[in-house]
């Protein structure tokens, strides 16, 4: 009985010292960050609805069909334009390739060339256009499922339509804010900007903002919010997933996050900016190697 009791003991003490070895050792090893590439999205109708005429559309994170946020490209063929119609969600858009319209059917068209962030109430009557070639936006709502509905269905709200030219956009580099750090030895490809397009950082909110980064800086965002999410709006950034020993070419489309406090390695090596949208809770770091 004795040497029953002893052995059992034994048994329990291994099995403690192994699982609690197990926790410690997956308590510090830092979740991979989801990468998608512009040429692995699976594209789908955006409205069914509409058959071959539709707009079609691929998730980059989330699901749009289902409840939750979600994040999704949008293709639009060259002479694109809806009939009048609303959403049943509020959504926010980035144009990452072409030019888009986006407004009352009554509006003259006012194109938006890629860079430019626009917002779409819910239940607000408005017709969608595109007039190039090469027509991508980045549509992302804060709960689903994204549906199109007719103008019968129309309802009004507090919000309206916000339409950002990517020439109005203000940009702050390190002198305005404390986000971009930069010593005296930085050299110009080093620097970093920051503009603010909604909802409220200092405060720990979800927001969204755009990073720009110089031709050939080299260096890290560090997340410091429970979820993060970035999308490549222009130039082709280079991101380093930790534990692979090649780096992952990011063209306009490709999304980059990860669901905890995390450091994403980035660059820009092309002669072009950098320009990456973030949508996160409170404040991230964005630091030069």
């Amino acid at each position: 009985m004795k040497n029953i009791r002893t052995f059992i003991s034994l048994a329990l003490a291994i099995f403690i010292t192994v699982w609690g070895s197990t926790q410690v050792a997956s308590q510090s090893v830092d979740p991979k960050p989801e990468v998608v590439l512009t040429s692995q999205v699976e594209w789908s109708p955006l409205n069914p609805a509409r058959g071959d005429q539709s707009p079609q559309a691929g998730n980059l994170w989330g699901d749009r069909t289902n409840s939750g946020a979600s994040g999704f490209l949008v293709k639009f063929v060259d002479g694109f334009s809806s009939p009048p119609h609303i959403h049943n969600v509020t959504y926010r858009g980035m144009v990452i390739s072409g030019l888009v319209h986006n407004y009352d059917p009554n509006a003259e068209n006012m194109w938006l060339p890629a860079g430019s962030f626009w917002t779409q109430p819910a239940g607000d009557v408005h017709i969608t256009s595109a007039d190039d070639s090469n027509n991508i936006a980045y549509i992302e709502i804060d709960e689903g499922p994204y549906l199109v509905l007719p103008t019968e269905e129309a309802f009004g709200s507090e919000e309206k339509p916000i339409n950002v030219d990517k020439s109005n956009i203000v940009w702050l580099d390190a002198s305005n804010i404390t986000w971009i750090d930069r010593t005296e030895m930085s050299a110009p490809a080093d620097e970093a900007k920051v503009a603010f397009l909604w909802g409220n950082p200092q405060d720990s909110e979800l927001n969204g903002t755009l990073v720009k980064l110089s031709p050939g800086f080299t260096g890290k965002i560090r997340s410091n919010g429970s979820t993060f999410r970035a999308v490549v709006v222009q130039g082709r950034s280079q991101y380093q997933v930790p534990g692979e020993t090649e780096e992952k070419t990011l063209e306009p489309g490709s999304y980059f996050g990860s669901k905890e406090e995390s450091v994403h390695q980035v660059s820009c090596e092309t002669e072009q900016e950098c320009i990456i949208y973030v949508r996160t809770e409170g404040k991230y770091e964005v630091i030069p190697s």
